[in-house]
């Protein structure tokens, strides 16, 4: 490496450890446990032109939705108009492509002495109200104005002073105030620290030495892609899924995109999806970009820090007014559509590929929240879950067992003793589910089953939007079951849902049971050792490992003369 190469590596060095020290202030101040538990937010650094160079590990679709955010908001502002100091707040879905509750603030960072911003920090994180018709989350919302109170570009600091007026505003359209609050200034005090780090950066190694270093690097992104694009299989491919319903009516929603691989780079291409709908699943445009970006990064360098240089080579295509590319008014606030728009591009390039990727990855994320009263001290709650799915198989290996959805990779679950302290929620059992992984030469991972326990009044949300198709599987491999939400079980009361709102009393209960990963291959080819090893991990039944696998499983033991029996088609 030369010695200009290694001062770029070191200067981007610099940059991703000013980010991840944000992280680290964001963490240990936020109020609120879907912040410093779950990791639900997304930090990224830009330079004056405003393209990414550095990020810190959260939420995927955060940090890919801040790119789009931030131009949107300097482009409203004008950047004639950003003094030092100034600190921003916007979540107009449609240029901050999310729903309402996932506030952006993003702010300019000025030299000592410079007339124009050198850099931009962005921190997106959820707040858990902002004044929407419904506490927790809004599920059947018909236009955004049902969504909570909007900032299309605001300034909560302006020149280091803190609008107090603003700040009222939020406060009185909240209904937990104290939360929200905490979690804005914990979003200042990060955007603080990394104004003071890019700073110090820019002292260290001056202004023409990290614009240099920038411009590699982002070069070195855009490279690095377009080669390792050049080496997959090149062609068209489509893919379509179906949403099971837009939070109104119960007709399913299509999902389709065209998918191509050539010299140009990557085209996603959403035209044939629905139209918008009346519900809350419609994606801002800026979501469904930042799902191919995540896509892309898989392909070729999966393990490199993102910047802006690798996804020079993604072109989206989704026209206006459909479900990939929302306009004003369309209601966003349900956007498990781009879970599944996620795992639809997989499902369209594995045509093409299917050595090189996995099966479906229990097909979507299985959400879960209680809202209610602190009965100590009357403050309403709301506290949130996303539980684990199972990965699906690949050419090469089982899928993982009880991992987050593709979409929250990096994100963790809610931890049940935050759950049990802090709402009215016991968690009974939680426990992966037998022969829920699809069946395969290599299996697909397991789902789990959650029993939840009611013990105070309340209201308990579901948010799913998966629950009426199937996973997809590889190379004769097996499909299987979505995601099952039901409450009430073994009442009279009992019902099966998908996205839904339910009050609930103490003593009644729910399950919450998320779906397996797809398999790959076919099941009587798996190794019968390998089968024997899930039967006694408790991963598939004996009943399954006969009917479906063709291997026999006496005391513990393989009888080999029955499997291969079996397996040659021959009743015992």
């Amino acid at each position: 490496m030369s010695l200009e190469g290694a001062k770029t590596e070191i200067i981007r060095s610099y940059l991703i450890s000013a980010a991840e020290e944000m992280q680290r202030t964001l963490i240990r101040t936020a109020f609120n446990p879907v912040i410093y538990e779950v990791l639900d937010f997304g930090i990224s650094i830009y330079d004056a032109k405003l393209d990414l160079i550095a990020e810190a590990p959260g939420l995927a679709l955060f940090l890919g939705a801040n790119d789009y955010a931030i131009k949107k908001g300097v482009e409203f502002i004008g950047v004639e108009n950003l003094n030092p100091g100034d600190i921003l707040l916007m979540n107009y879905p449609y240029w901050n492509s999310a729903h309402t509750s996932d506030v952006t603030l993003f702010a300019p960072v000025f030299a000592p002495e410079g007339k124009t911003p050198f850099a931009y920090t962005c921190i997106r994180a959820h707040w858990m109200d902002l004044g929407a018709k419904d506490p927790g989350y809004v599920l059947d919302s018909t236009d955004m104005h049902q969504e909570g109170l909007i900032f299309p570009c605001t300034k909560i600091y302006k020149k280091g002073k803190l609008d107090k007026e603003i700040l009222s505003l939020i406060s009185f359209n909240s209904r937990m105030p104290d939360l929200v609050k905490g979690d804005l200034e914990a979003q200042v005090a990060a955007t603080h620290t990394g104004e003071k780090r890019l700073n110090a950066i820019l002292k260290k190694f001056g202004k023409e030495a990290l614009d240099t270093a920038i411009d590699h690097f982002l070069e070195h992104g855009d490279l690095t892609t377009r080669r390792e694009l050049a080496k997959l299989p090149q062609g068209t491919w489509e893919a379509e899924d179906w949403v099971d319903d837009d939070g109104i009516t119960d007709d399913p929603v299509r999902l389709h995109v065209k998918v191509t691989l050539d010299d140009k780079g990557m085209t996603c291409d959403f035209s044939d999806s629905a139209k918008m709908t009346r519900g809350p699943i419609n994606m801002p445009f800026g979501l469904t970009e930042t799902v191919c970006k995540f896509v892309l990064r898989s392909l070729t360098n999966p393990h490199a820090p993102s910047n802006a240089g690798y996804s020079r080579a993604l072109e989206v295509i989704a026209p206006e007014g459909t479900i990939c590319h929302a306009v004003y008014p369309a209601a966003t606030y349900t956007l498990w559509t781009s879970h599944l728009a996620l795992d639809l591009i997989y499902k369209a390039l594995a045509q093409g590929m299917p050595d090189l990727l996995a099966a479906s990855s229990g097909g979507d994320t299985p959400g879960f929240m209680m809202v209610g009263t602190n009965p100590k001290t009357g403050a309403m709650y709301a506290v949130s879950n996303n539980d684990p799915v199972g990965w699906g198989a690949t050419a090469h290996a089982d899928g993982a067992n009880a991992v987050n959805h593709l979409s929250g990779a990096l994100v963790r679950n809610t931890p049940i003793e935050v759950m049990e302290m802090k709402t009215g929620m016991s968690m009974e059992s939680l426990a992966l589910r037998t022969d829920s992984g699809g069946a395969g030469r290599q299996r697909g991972g397991l789902g789990t089953e959650r029993h939840i326990r009611f013990t105070q009044d309340g209201e308990f949300l579901t948010v799913t939007k998966k629950t009426k198709t199937r996973t997809w599987a590889l190379d004769g491999g097996q499909d299987t079951e979505s995601i099952t939400m039901l409450l009430f079980p073994g009442t009279d009361r009992e019902k099966k849902v998908g996205t839904y709102r339910a009050a609930v009393k103490v003593g009644d209960a729910m399950y919450c049971i998320s779906g397996g990963g797809g398999g790959y291959g076919n099941p009587v080819k798996r190794d019968p050792a390998a089968v024997l090893e899930d039967v006694l991990e408790g991963y598939v039944s004996l009943e399954a490992a006969e009917s479906i696998y063709k291997v026999c499983i006496e005391n513990g033991q393989i009888n080999k003369a029955k499997t291969a029996e079996l397996r040659a088609g021959k009743k015992k």
